[in-house]
């Protein structure tokens, strides 16, 4: 049976980060199974809206009257005030990627605000939606969210039909994919490249440009000539451009600070990549043992010395891409993740808050 939801969701769903990327097909799924589906597409800004971007939010979220469950994306639902967020009538199911307070980056002043008022925040909601256990375990023990209050609902993989004949090319590609913000590690991995300069290989770093200051410091490193031509910064591609890239890499290599989940990985694991990343947040959860290799976040030596394990034994990388393509087969689609958010969402239709 078919049900009215509502979504709400800082700016368009068609940015291209992961976070927008799980609200979206999330919300596509939903609608192809039947339920109704409003989206609220909130001001940009978040999580540091202006005044007025925050007004416009909350009378969005004020619009959905009761017994309508209202799934808002915690990018907004961690920022927006406390007093005014327990006001909403609609029974509110905060999705948190990650914890707004576990950005890198962030003055520790303003972390610490942020972890007060996401904390007092998800007092307020009537239940809340993680993409791993990772996140799950965080929000009990730092959040006070009682584990009932959570289910975890991992991202699904759309699976191109077929995925492709992989046509690696020589010498081997690294891929990375990610946003260009100081929180993937882009600069941790081209430093872990130039440390390898002595082997055959090239690389790719692809995501859409988010902090310019960190963009340009990326741009300055690669000015040197032993990486210059043989890493690519390729900022923001297409879809198409992006799935040819998996196909053409020998190893996915994302040296991340942190992540709530990581649907790149998935995305290496269908097309059977070799994974090297850190032991990080949900990391560790999210890449299985023999498809990847994890190394510490902020440490371009480790880095540096499996992807000369890597690069360097054929036979490994054989194994490791044979135990990426079994995962990547184990992983749920994005129909699964809406028929088990929807059935979620079901407990709060027609509730009173």
């Amino acid at each position: 049976m078919s049900f009215q939801i509502a979504f709400a969701v800082p700016g368009a769903l068609n940015t291209q980060t992961g976070g927008s990327f799980y609200d979206r097909r999330l919300v596509e799924c939903l609608r192809e199974q039947g339920h109704q589906v409003a989206v609220l597409t909130l001001p940009e800004g978040f999580p540091f809206p202006s005044a007025e971007a925050e007004a416009q939010a909350l009378d969005a979220l004020r619009s959905v009257p009761a017994g309508v469950p209202l799934i808002v994306d915690g990018l907004a639902f961690g920022a927006l005030p406390t007093a005014a967020l327990a006001g909403v009538e609609a029974e509110i199911v905060a999705l948190v990627h990650h914890p707004l307070a576990l950005e890198t980056g962030l003055d520790p002043a303003e972390a610490e605000r942020l972890l007060r008022q996401e904390r007092e925040n998800l007092r307020h909601a009537r239940h809340v939606l993680v993409p791993s256990p990772h996140t799950k375990r965080v929000l009990a023990s730092r959040y006070d969210v009682a584990e009932h209050r959570v289910t975890v609902l991992e991202p699904g993989i759309d699976r191109p039909e077929p995925v492709g004949r992989r046509v690696p090319l020589d010498p081997p590609l690294i891929l990375s994919v990610g946003l260009l913000h100081p929180r993937k590690g882009h600069d941790v991995l081209i430093e872990a490249l130039a440390r390898v300069v002595d082997l055959p290989w090239q690389a790719v770093i692809a995501g859409t440009p988010w902090d310019a200051e960190h963009v340009a410091a990326l741009r300055m490193r690669l000015d040197d000539p032993a990486l210059a031509r043989r890493v690519r910064l390729a900022g923001s591609v297409p879809a198409e451009e992006r799935d040819a890239l998996y196909r053409q890499a020998s190893l996915f290599a994302l040296a991340t600070r942190y992540e709530g989940y990581g649907i790149v990985f998935n995305e290496a694991l269908i097309h059977g990549l070799p994974i090297l990343s850190c032991r990080t947040g949900a990391v560790p959860d999210t890449v299985p043992p023999g498809a990847g290799l994890l190394v510490p976040p902020d440490d371009p030596e480790a880095l540096a010395v499996v992807l000369r394990q890597v690069l360097g034994d054929v036979g490994l990388r054989a194994a490791m891409a044979a135990a990426a393509e079994r995962a990547g087969e184990a992983l749920p689609s994005w129909w699964d993740v809406a028929g088990r958010a929807a059935q979620v969402l079901r407990r709060f239709q027609g509730k009173a808050a």
